[in-house]
């Protein structure tokens, strides 16, 4: 077919060639010539060295969509040209160090620890690791994003839970400032793309609470804290019920608490901005009744198509909307109904865009690429006898999910598939300028309207 032929030999979806023809993503320190036609056509032509997990996805995805050569070279061009800001996300994940990982378990040490220096070693090693670093950046340009608002805080409200992630990221940017940073305020990001560069701006998974219940002020203290650290969005849930409200796994809704209002009030203040991505419908709802800065469901779908708890109805996207802010749109296909893959995601961009405006869309896709080294790192560690099974983590319970999406779909939807959703939106008939808000230009405008300096 035509369009594995363009997949195959096209250089955006390799490294080399996306650093020749990329605007603004190239790690020289220079800025890139602007993405021109004439160029994508030369660059149809070209031959470079290829990541076949990555071309896999491209072959996947295009055999979905199947764009003209107009739609494809226009979608290609108008993505490298765009600030691309993802509205929440994972940076590519490295593989672990399988000879690292079999002296852990040789001396001892427990599935809690295992679990840890599992999470830190795909977290960190792409910064000292040179050929995890290789793996990393080639993902990253592939993809053609220049910001990824970073999940680096892990699910709950224990501030110490929360910060192992934010120390993490917080030490592989330091190490690898030069080509990814973390950027501290929404200029940061606009400075990223114009200087060649990539960052990571921070959000958690929770509220940090202290727990200790003295006083309002003294248990929401920590927001302050931690948007001082760096993080710059937090949830007010995360699938269960916390002191502020309920999570979209609870069988049973009762909305935003009065403290949950007093967390969004500090939050508003402080210069955080509000996610409900994991609350419930009623706390979502109430959550953006009580927030007077634009606020956001990060990484969610379109009830109205597909209703899971995951989603949001229309009711609760236009109550966000009114605040100023957004819904981005995941790449989770059970989330997505239907056969799940970037096709039905896309028919959740275009009702969005329809419903409530181009102005209040971003795509947030909560996926992320993996090493193709992680496969051959982990035959190097031991088979192991498991122990009696703890259960499903507190907040990770979660109703029956009996969606079946088709074989291909989490492939087509692939992290580095990136400049293929702009594709498919300009086959869709979406404006140049509807698809540039998209892409960044709306989570931008959140981030600022968030920013306290």
């Amino acid at each position: 077919m035509w369009y594995k032929e363009i997949v195959m030999n096209t250089p955006i979806f390799s490294r080399r060639g996306f650093l020749k023809t990329s605007a603004g993503l190239t790690l020289l320190g220079t800025v890139a010539p602007r993405f021109t036609a004439p160029s994508v056509r030369a660059a149809l032509s070209a031959v470079s060295p290829p990541n076949e997990k990555i071309q896999k996805a491209r072959e996947v995805a295009l055999s979905v969509l199947k764009p003209s050569q107009k739609d494809l070279e226009r979608g290609l061009e108008l993505h490298a040209n765009s600030l691309v800001f993802e509205s929440y996300g994972f940076a590519p994940r490295a593989a672990i160090d399988g000879d690292a990982f079999r002296a852990a378990i040789e001396a001892g040490a427990s599935d809690t620890e295992l679990a840890d220096l599992r999470e830190e070693m795909s977290m960190t090693r792409w910064a000292t690791n040179a050929a995890e670093r290789k793996e990393f950046l080639e993902a990253f340009r592939a993809a053609g994003v220049t910001c990824i608002f970073q999940n680096a805080g892990e699910e709950g409200n224990d501030p110490l839970r929360l910060i192992k992630r934010l120390a993490r990221f917080t030490y592989s940017t330091d190490l690898m400032r030069e080509e990814i940073f973390k950027a501290v305020k929404p200029d940061d990001i606009v400075a990223a793309k114009k200087q060649g560069k990539l960052c990571l701006y921070f959000t958690a998974n929770g509220v940090p609470l202290r727990q200790q219940w003295n006083s309002v002020r003294d248990e929401l203290g920590f927001i302050r804290i931690f948007h001082q650290l760096g993080i710059r969005m937090m949830h007010v849930t995360y699938n269960r019920r916390n002191p502020l409200g309920d999570g979209c796994g609870e069988p049973n809704d009762g909305g935003l608490s009065d403290f949950g209002r007093a967390a969004i009030e500090e939050m508003n203040r402080v210069g955080v901005i509000v996610d409900v991505a994991h609350s419930g419908w009623r706390t979502s709802l109430e959550a953006a009744k009580a927030s007077k800065k634009p606020m956001v469901a990060s990484h969610t779908t379109a009830a109205a198509l597909h209703r899971h708890i995951r989603g949001k109805p229309d009711e609760v996207i236009r109550a966000i909307c009114d605040t100023g802010g957004l819904v981005g749109v995941c790449c989770i296909p059970r989330f997505l109904g239907g056969a799940g893959d970037i096709a039905v995601f896309l028919n959740h961009m275009e009702y969005l865009v329809k419903k409530f405006g181009a102005e209040h869309v971003a795509i947030g896709t909560d996926v992320a690429y993996s090493s193709r080294n992680d496969e051959a790192e982990r035959k190097k560690i031991p088979k192991r006898t498991e122990g009696r099974s703890a259960g499903a983590r507190w907040e990770h319970l979660w109703p029956a999910d009996t969606g079946k999406p088709a074989s291909h779909a989490a492939e087509s939807l692939a992290w580095t598939n990136w400049p293929l959703f702009t594709v498919g939106m300009v086959q869709r008939g979406f404006k140049e300028d509807d698809i540039r808000k998209i892409l960044g230009e709306n989570v931008l405008r959140v981030a600022r309207a968030n920013f306290a300096g």
